[in-house]
């Protein structure tokens, strides 16, 4: 059995009230802070995977930083997706639309306790760079994962030319 998807890029307004809706939920389980979601919403470009229905299953939100340099703000796929392999594949989209755009450095920021997105980053060919103390620890709401307080976050960052190199 082939299950087809579709990976669209768009703009927030774009979008219909009902694809709005589902995307909200996706944004919300990768970052439960709506106002700081909104703060980015209008400057990226989502990567937004549709199944046949037309409902949205996984989102990517690649915002670009400077004339070379984006950064992967969002990234989430609903539950019942889960382990297809479709956040790598956004992830892969995200980084051959950087290259068309003449990037050369994708970053993403996670928690400390979302050891499966670390994981999933560093597969991908993300590597390690540093570390900003207390980001999430002023969140309405503390945050857990497998039983570890989100307080910090890990910033990763892949360079494609050294990507490129080593392919």
């Amino acid at each position: 059995m082939t299950i087809f998807y579709s990976i669209d890029i768009l703009q927030w307004s774009e979008l219909s009230d009902l694809n709005q809706n589902q995307l909200k939920e996706l944004l919300l389980s990768a970052d439960p802070d709506w106002q700081h979601v909104l703060s980015y919403l209008p400057d990226v470009s989502l990567f937004i995977m549709f199944n046949q229905q037309q409902d949205v299953i996984a989102e990517l939100c690649l915002l670009q930083c400077n004339h070379d340099e984006f950064e992967i703000k969002n990234l989430s796929v609903r539950q019942d997706h889960q382990g297809l392999g479709l956040a790598k594949l956004l992830i892969s989209h995200a980084i051959e639309y950087v290259k068309a755009s003449l990037g050369s450095k994708v970053w993403v920021k996670t928690g400390n306790s979302s050891l499966n997105q670390l994981a999933l980053y560093q597969k991908c060919g993300f590597r390690m760079s540093h570390i900003q103390r207390d980001v999430f620890k002023s969140y309405p709401e503390p945050i857990y994962e497998q039983g570890i307080r989100c307080i910090d976050q890990v910033v990763l960052s892949i360079q494609l030319d050294e990507m490129d190199a080593s392919s």
